[in-house]
């Protein structure tokens, strides 16, 4: 890639340590108030226990009274401690500070008015908000605590998938959710799971809507020149060979936006119509002309 080009693209923010620093705790801060203010707007009031600690914590205030907060706090450090001793010291602070901080949050935006009675708006909106908290949380580097530890002590010490941990941990909670409340609410609980779960992951790709071509050609060298020069775009040269014949071809890869790969298919067109390629979608690109992680 030419100089220029790649200084045309650097585009992305670089932190110092502690500036970087900083900006995690805001992230793990305002993600948690998101997380709290969502839970008591939309998840208590309409007994929507979508799994984890916040919703054992439903299932308690339901059960026995119990503020959501401290059943919250009372898992959570317990949990901390266990996971110090068994896992080693590698939660570091920000799981400290965000299994202390979000039931704190969830203890002062207790008792806001809910903006619907709907279960089923209430489980959509409500995975949504605490989705795109958690996002926060995570791109900040920190956890919440909660049954994620556990999951993950149960992962260490029975070999168990950590996935698989956490969905057992989370399935327990809606199956107990079905038999304290009831099995439409446990219904319900299972759309936030989901809703929470994409919204996390949005959050973390972003709308990052990149493709990843891969071009096998004769005119291999024209191609890259094209791509070079017309769509100012990097590429990677990879070695393949063929299947059937054996006979050594190079292989271009090239990343681009979703509204470039009209102009990339054109390009290839155009110089060589009996190219190959293979157009895929990619969740994340991070790197020059893209997202520079920080």
């Amino acid at each position: 890639m030419k100089e220029s080009t790649a200084k045309r693209r650097k585009g992305g923010r670089s932190y110092s340590p502690r500036t970087q620093s900083v900006w995690n705790i805001v992230q793990l801060l305002i993600g948690s108030a998101i997380v709290a203010i969502s839970f008591n707007m939309f998840m208590v009031p309409n007994g929507i226990a979508s799994g984890g600690v916040s919703g054992i914590s439903i299932l308690v205030q339901r059960a026995a009274g119990i503020t959501p907060a401290i059943t919250q706090w009372a898992i959570n450090i317990p949990l901390f401690i266990a996971g110090l001793w068994l896992l080693g010291k590698r939660f570091g602070a920000k799981t400290a500070l965000g299994s202390i901080i979000l039931p704190l949050f969830v203890l002062l935006s207790n008792g806001w008015p809910s903006p619907t009675d709907n279960p089923l708006l209430a489980a959509i909106y409500g995975g949504i908000g605490v989705g795109l908290g958690l996002g926060l949380v995570f791109r900040g580097g920190a956890s919440t605590g909660g049954l994620d530890l556990a999951a993950q002590i149960l992962h260490r010490y029975t070999g168990l998938p950590l996935s698989l941990a956490i969905v057992c941990f989370d399935g327990c909670v809606i199956i107990a959710a079905g038999i304290i409340i009831s099995p439409e609410v446990a219904l319900y609980a299972l759309i936030g799971l989901f809703v929470t779960s994409k919204t996390i992951d949005f959050v973390q790709s972003g709308l990052q809507l990149s493709k990843v071509a891969f071009i096998i050609s004769d005119h291999s060298d024209d191609v890259a020149e094209a791509i070079l020069n017309d769509l100012d775009r990097g590429l990677t040269r990879l070695d393949g060979h063929g299947g059937y014949t054996g006979v050594g071809r190079t292989v271009l890869m090239v990343v681009v936006g979703q509204n470039e790969v009209p102009k990339l298919k054109q390009i290839v067109k155009s110089i060589d119509p009996g190219s190959f390629v293979i157009i895929s979608n990619t969740a994340e690109v991070i790197g020059q002309g893209f997202k520079l992680d920080s």
